[in-house]
């Protein structure tokens, strides 16, 4: 299905059918696809609903501004033309800061959050301007992403399938949407808003994450979040979606067992 948007539409993949209908919103890098392994993992029939952000993948072409409110106003409106009912929102690294700005705002429907491997509403002390000026560089070649890929974001290698669709996904975006991240969004403070989340959440940390290790989300989420419950992951790195799919399906279906109740 389409969404209309600002600018355009976004193509929205809409599968399964019993709810609460899991949403989902990718990293600074990835796309629908990223969550294929998780949503294999999950039971037939669970409802799920994922896209492209604006600048990225299949939605490259939709303009500025790129920025973390303009993506969160893009959440809100798919999760509210894609979903009758009751919906979670499950966003990994960028993609769980957008997620905890929609949460924040408190949208009809909104039953719980789940935020895998998050940017943490409290930007740490480590998220300098050197930092985010070589960030911002991790994308500039299919070199440079295999380089951020095997040494940053992944604490096992992935296969080889797995990882060409992430240099793709990578490379596939606007040059403005693969700036504005590590350039502004990554330093934006959101702790005001993260301390209006009032629905059940729960954090998936990957043990061996050298970008969100656990306890930067110990020290920078936990704190403006405090009902949230934070689970780590052995054996895993930043793209928990790729690199633990089962786990995170598990997780998943953990968390609306327990909403459900």
């Amino acid at each position: 299905m389409t969404v209309p948007v600002p600018g355009g539409s976004l193509d929205v993949r809409v599968g399964g059918g019993a709810g609460p209908a899991l949403v989902f919103v990718h990293y600074w890098g990835g796309s629908a696809g990223t969550w294929n392994g998780v949503i294999d993992h999950l039971p037939p029939g669970q409802a799920t609903v994922r896209f492209d952000q604006r600048g990225w993948g299949a939605s490259q072409a939709l303009p500025g501004p790129y920025h973390l409110d303009q993506l969160a106003d893009d959440l809100a409106r798919v999760a509210g033309a894609s979903v009758r009912g009751a919906f979670v929102l499950v966003g990994h690294s960028m993609g769980g800061k957008v997620s905890q700005l929609v949460a924040a705002r408190r949208p009809a429907g909104l039953a719980g959050l789940v935020l895998v491997a998050p940017a943490p509403p409290q930007p740490p002390a480590a998220v300098t301007e050197e930092y985010r000026q070589g960030l911002s560089h991790a994308y500039d070649s299919p070199e440079t992403v295999r380089h951020a890929l095997d040494h940053v974001l992944t604490a096992t290698p992935l296969p080889g399938i797995l990882r060409d669709a992430a240099v793709r996904d990578s490379l596939a975006a606007r040059a403005e949407a693969r700036h504005e991240w590590p350039l502004r969004g990554i330093a934006q403070d959101v702790t005001g808003a993260a301390r209006d989340i009032e629905v059940p959440v729960t954090v998936l940390a990957a043990a061996d994450d050298v970008v969100e290790p656990p306890h930067v989300l110990r020290d920078h989420l936990l704190p403006h979040i405090p009902h949230a419950t934070l689970t780590t992951v052995p054996g895993a790195g930043h793209l928990l979606p790729l690199e633990a799919p089962a786990a995170v399906a598990t997780a998943l279906g953990d968390f609306l067992t327990a909403i459900r109740r």
